[in-house]
């Protein structure tokens, strides 16, 4: 199933995106079959092939969810905006985070004894 999707280019806190098409498949920097525009967030700027997207559209291509908002605020397609979905982290990792900070803060208090306690100096207590 071929799919268009953003691919994203640029430098690192200078994001730019190709918009690509690619088999749902395939990790979204790597091989596509076609470049179908570009899209520039910090300048707001966007360069779309619109007849090749419609092209692949009639062909049966999938957009993702990003791809189907920008192309419905550029009117080349009509329809509502799709709410993207950011995916939640998973109770486990919750889980494991909250016990890693345990033991950090459980490092830290033991270092701070030791210390306390250096040889050649006495502990008052």
């Amino acid at each position: 199933m071929l799919t268009i999707r953003f691919a994203r280019a640029g430098k690192k806190n200078k994001a730019q995106f190709k918009i690509v098409l690619q088999e749902h498949t395939v990790a979204p920097g790597g091989r596509h079959v076609e470049i179908l525009g570009s899209y520039n967030p910090h300048l707001k700027q966007t360069v779309l092939k619109e007849e090749k997207i419609k092209y692949w559209l009639g062909k049966g291509a999938h957009l993702s969810d990003t791809v189907y908002n920008l192309l419905v605020s550029k009117n080349l397609i009509s329809g509502k905006k799709r709410t993207v979905k950011i995916p939640a982290k998973k109770a486990e990792e919750v889980k494991a985070e909250g016990v890693k900070a345990e033991e950090v803060k459980a490092e830290e208090k033991t270092e701070t004894k030791v210390k306390a306690e250096a040889p050649g100096e006495e502990v008052k207590k």
